[in-house]
């Protein structure tokens, strides 16, 4: 499925895949811990284009472009298995923008925008998963400085970034998202200590530990108690690159060449199991392209980016089965692209949302299910 781009679209794709060309070998989209010099080293390329701020307005630095250009950019990277887009230069440049202050922007921007400096959100918590209402990190003011206790988990790539995206609460916890605040705090700060969560795919995520951390007042974007609005719009217009289907077209045509390396393209059963796949690949591709739709014209995408992350997730994990079924015994040696696959698509439906959560939305949101039995 082809989205209806425009020539000067069309003209940036082309742009886009020539520039990747170069960078084929890197597979940062699934391994970046252990690709990070090199990924860092893409994307500060990638920011020499000016591409990092390829959707911010340009008196913020950007290039001015629309959704449809990071869509592309990201997309085509998810299909060579590049990179995936890094956060600074989404959710937290993005924030800045529209809360910073003009110093902030001053200080943070040009580092993100040219690859210098990386990001890790600090949101996730033992109890507070994906009720984030519910954090229980504290930061208390005192004097020009919070002073942070807590913890934080499944915090992804923190062993690389410089900072940590914090959301922590500062009001009380009966407060739930009213009493919520966004701090940028150094990962190299007295009292930060990052441990890894081993995953099965042989990366990492992380838990971080917070232990009277002093993070600077000049270090809070936009109103204490105020990150609840600033979360909920900065994930508002990043969905569209989330979960691109670049990646499933790849995994499906990695499928397809091992039905043929196994002389089975003119059996039947293989055949059969291919096309309803290839069917779900493209309805994959139908949600993306809803997400975009509804970010370009600015109205809420909550439902249609739930709906993406649900066949996102769920056709990559099938195809990944679907090479265990079809591929012999071994398949299941470790160390094959495609039994990495099927462990690495494993917890996909739980990473940024499960799916039960994600099904949730679609319901109440969608289908206007709220409170019926």
């Amino acid at each position: 499925m082809t989205p209806d781009l425009s020539a000067e679209e069309r003209a940036f794709q082309n742009e886009v895949r020539s520039f990747l060309a170069d960078w084929r070998d890197l597979d940062g989209f699934h391994f970046q811990g252990r690709r990070w010099p090199r990924v860092k080293e893409f994307f500060r390329a990638v920011g020499r284009r000016g591409w990092l701020a390829v959707g911010w307005p340009q008196d913020a630095g950007g290039l001015g472009k629309g959704p449809a250009h990071e869509f592309i950019l990201w997309d085509e990277c998810a299909y060579g298995r590049i990179a995936r887009p890094p956060l600074g230069a989404g959710i937290v440049a993005k924030t800045i923008i529209r809360y910073g202050t003009d110093a902030q922007r001053e200080r943070w921007l040009p580092l993100i925008r040219s690859g210098e400096i990386h990001f890790s959100l600090g949101y996730s918590e033992p109890e507070a998963g994906s009720d984030l209402s519910s954090v229980r990190t504290r930061a208390e003011r005192r004097g020009d400085a919070y002073i942070v206790q807590g913890q934080k988990c499944w915090t992804s790539y923190a062993q690389d970034s410089d900072f940590l995206w914090l959301l922590c609460r500062t009001g009380a916890q009966e407060s739930r998202g009213e009493g919520l605040t966004l701090l940028i705090v150094d990962l190299h700060a007295s009292g930060v200590r990052v441990a890894p969560l081993p995953t099965l795919d042989d990366e990492q995520l992380n838990e971080v530990t917070l232990d009277e951390v002093q993070v600077p007042v000049e270090n809070r974007i936009g109103l204490e108690n105020g990150a609840w609005k600033m979360m909920n719009e900065a994930l508002a217009v990043e969905r569209h690159v989330q979960f691109p289907p670049g990646r499933v077209r790849r995994d499906l045509e990695d499928l397809v060449e091992l039905v043929r390396m196994r002389g089975l393209a003119s059996d039947p059963h293989a055949r059969i199991v291919v096309a309803d796949l290839a069917v779900e690949v493209q309805e994959a591709e139908m949600h993306a392209l809803r997400v975009l739709e509804a970010v370009e014209k600015g109205r809420s995408s909550a439902v249609e980016a739930a709906a993406n992350k649900i066949s996102h997730t769920q056709v990559c994990q099938r195809i990944a089965r679907a090479a265990f079924e079809l591929g012999g015994v071994d398949i299941l040696v470790r160390g094959t692209s495609l039994e990495f696959l099927w462990r690495q698509s494993t917890w996909e439906t739980i990473g940024g949302g499960t799916s039960e959560v994600m099904r949730g939305v679609v319901a109440r949101q969608g289908l206007g299910l709220a409170g019926r039995r």
